[in-house]
């Protein structure tokens, strides 16, 4: 056993140096990342410097269009944890960049994205594109995704972002 314990003191100091190290590495990035924001559409909106145009105010989320000088995002914060990784799951099928937090996520260009980050934390999910325009025709259910627009205003009623 004596020749047990002189690797575990050994390991100890060496674990705790590793882990002061890795935490001083981060350092830089800090004052760049805020802690993710949390609110209500309003309260987030200030934080993040917009004058929200709310599209949707329902029960289970609302939703509001946003300008910034990197560009146009959309805010939507939602009543449940479940109800925002439902909505991220089906966004993930239309590609985007998405800023997301605890019950909201902001939905843009990477470039939108990203300079948000700065001002609301949290975490930046991309998912690749999967509709390209000029795909196979197949005459699958899947051509139309979010055609019907019948009683809205056709501006984000989604909550995706358009794509150009």
């Amino acid at each position: 056993m004596r020749t047990e314990r002189p690797r575990v003191a050994l390991v100890v100091p060496a674990l705790a140096l590793a882990l002061l190290s890795g935490c001083g590495a981060n350092d830089d990035e800090a004052p760049e990342t805020p802690k993710t924001a949390t609110g209500s559409l309003e309260q987030l909106a200030e934080k993040a410097k917009c004058d929200p145009n709310v599209q949707t105010d329902a029960e289970e989320l609302r939703q509001a269009n946003c300008k910034t000088g990197y560009g146009r995002y959309i805010l939507t914060t939602f009543a449940t944890d479940r109800g925002l990784r439902e909505w991220i799951n089906e966004a993930n099928d239309y590609g985007g960049s998405y800023l997301v937090g605890r019950k909201w996520v902001a939905s843009g260009d990477a470039k939108v994205v990203e300079s948000l980050r700065g001002r609301l934390g949290g975490t930046v999910e991309t998912a690749p594109e999967h509709h390209s325009g000029g795909g196979d025709d197949g005459g699958g259910s899947d051509s139309g995704g979010h055609g019907d627009s019948e009683g809205h205003d056709g501006e984000g009623h989604s909550g995706h972002p358009e794509k150009s």
